[in-house]
């Protein structure tokens, strides 16, 4: 991945916005073209304090042929992007942009033996189910037997050992705080989702922005319960 220095990240965060993430594209290089196939993860260490990715893939995927334990691999994990207008900026000559938040993994990947795939696919629900609490988690048990185990058949677990973090968090570092003010209050009033969230993700990154704004609305807040 290229990324300018003022763009990247460090490996802790990067890993944290993989694991909040949970679903990327992963690939790998089969000496002809790259193959690629877009799976959910979770991410788990090794006792040696390695982060593996825990995923699986159709039998017929031809990326199993490649999970030797020493051909690299590649997983892609993107967030929300947001294009960038030049009319929002406070400075003159500025040209278009996108914002993003992206990670790519790298390391050789190897097969799950059989006994391990149930609770990989446990672990691998549980994760994604408690996204939606209160509702109460869906679990393996609810199906048929039979249904279950020949559903198994038909896909193959994978762990991936990464040995290469690299992020790049695009959000307009390079740029002045009024800019930087100016552009994160523009996509906040977008109607795609993925603009409000690079907006708050800017808000993150210089806080002393709204320091005023957060006294003034703690101020509000105490005046209020006063009154009460």
């Amino acid at each position: 991945m290229y990324t300018p220095p003022r763009f990247q990240t460090d490996r802790s965060d990067a890993l944290a916005f993989a694991d909040a993430r949970g679903f990327g594209t992963v690939c790998a290089f089969d000496g002809r073209k790259p193959v690629g196939s877009a799976v959910p993860f979770y991410l788990e260490y090794g006792r040696d304090g390695t982060p593996h990715l825990a995923f699986h893939l159709a039998r017929q995927n031809p990326l199993l042929k490649l999970a030797d334990g020493v051909t690299p691999w590649a997983m892609a994990v993107t967030g929300a992007d947001a294009y960038v207008s030049p009319d929002w900026y406070v400075s003159p000559d500025q040209v278009g942009t996108w914002l993003y938040q992206a990670v790519h993994l790298t390391g050789p990947a190897r097969l799950l033996p059989d006994h391990r795939l149930g609770p990989h696919l446990d672990a691998l629900s549980a994760r994604f189910e408690s996204w939606l609490a209160p509702k109460p988690p869906w679990t393996s048990d609810k199906m048929a037997a039979g249904r279950l185990e020949a559903m198994k058949k038909a896909i193959v677990g994978v762990v991936m050992a990464v040995d290469e973090v690299e992020g790049s968090f695009k959000l307009n570092q390079h740029k002045s705080d009024a800019d930087h003010l100016a552009v994160m209050s523009a996509l906040a009033m977008r109607p795609e989702p993925a603009a409000v969230e690079i907006s708050g993700a800017m808000r993150k990154l210089r806080p002393h922005l709204f320091a005023e704004e957060t006294s003034h609305l703690t101020d509000m807040a105490e005046a209020e319960g006063f009154m009460g």
